[in-house]
């Protein structure tokens, strides 16, 4: 499938910003099921010096330097990405997942640095008792580690509700685990830390997902927003895809932007400024299937 992803974010500003710097993960990732056809990104007001780079991670991101002062700054994506749906895996053919968490923390088999630091916790996804109560009644022992993920992702989905309210990037995980409310990200930080709980290597996800609107209703425009997903690693298998918000395996109609540890390594937009005052931010993302 071919989709057009437009992601528009404005800032205003209360005093003017004298200068600031930008991080930007707006650029979708170059992948075997993935071919990024265009992508483009404008910047008012224009940057005095811009470098794109890879991170660590091996994302691509762009780095803006700004010096002209103003009161609104505007970031705006546009991509066009073609996305082909992956061979299907057979979960129960995955090894046991306390095969997997053992040779991690041994440093034994194919797990190598690449995948043994997404086994690690961090600020989002820190290890709390109350997410290991919770993930045992997925991961029964000798279990295989894909069929037991996505147990995981089918609980979470049918155990807590969507509440754009609910939260903010902020929201510790003892606290959406407790409410049983939340967005993609929270399910996504949750759905890690439950797994890096038992030593399993898994990474967060960010990007887009094609909408539907409801039967007999037009798509409104600027109505999408950005997504979030987890990706579980097994040997032979290698990174398999798993959507909590919507109790699925995502196939052809998710958008890869960036693969990180949490939502920190791979925020869209971060940075920081000289001036400036009570921002208040605006954020329109379009996905659209291409001649749709």
């Amino acid at each position: 499938m071919m989709f057009n992803v437009s992601h528009r974010s404005s800032y205003r500003y209360g005093a003017p910003v004298a200068q600031s710097q930008h991080i930007v993960h707006l650029a979708p990732r170059s992948l075997d099921r993935q071919t990024v056809v265009r992508h483009s990104l404008l910047i008012d007001p224009a940057p005095v010096a811009r470098y794109d780079l890879v991170d660590y991670f091996g994302n691509p991101f762009s780095i803006l330097v700004i010096e002209d002062e103003h009161s609104e700054l505007v970031v705006h994506a546009r991509s066009s990405v073609e996305v082909h749906a992956g061979v299907a895996a057979d979960l129960a053919a995955s090894i046991p997942w306390e095969q997997v968490a053992r040779d991690v923390a041994q440093g034994a088999g194919p797990a190598d640095a690449a995948v043994v630091h997404y086994a690690c916790a961090t600020r989002h996804t820190a290890y709390v008792p109350a997410a290991l109560d919770y993930v045992q009644s997925s991961f029964l022992p000798g279990r295989p580690v894909l069929e037991a993920a996505w147990d995981l992702t089918r609980r979470i989905h049918a155990d807590f509700t969507f509440d754009p309210a609910a939260t903010d990037i902020s929201t510790p995980i003892s606290q959406i685990l407790s409410a049983r409310r939340g967005v993609c990200q929270d399910f996504a930080h949750l759905s890690l830390c439950c797994l890096r709980a038992l030593g399993l290597p898994a990474r967060y996800v960010s990007g887009y997902m094609l909408t539907r609107p409801p039967p007999g209703r037009p798509k409104l425009v600027g109505a999408d927003a950005s997504h979030a997903w987890l990706s579980v690693w097994a040997p032979g298998t290698g990174w398999l895809d798993f959507d909590p918000t919507n109790g699925l395996m995502p196939r052809d109609e998710h958008v890869v932007v960036a693969y990180g540890r949490d939502y920190d390594d791979v925020s869209p937009i971060s940075g920081v400024l000289l001036g400036g005052s009570g921002q208040v931010v605006t954020v329109s993302v379009d996905v659209t299937e291409a001649g749709g």
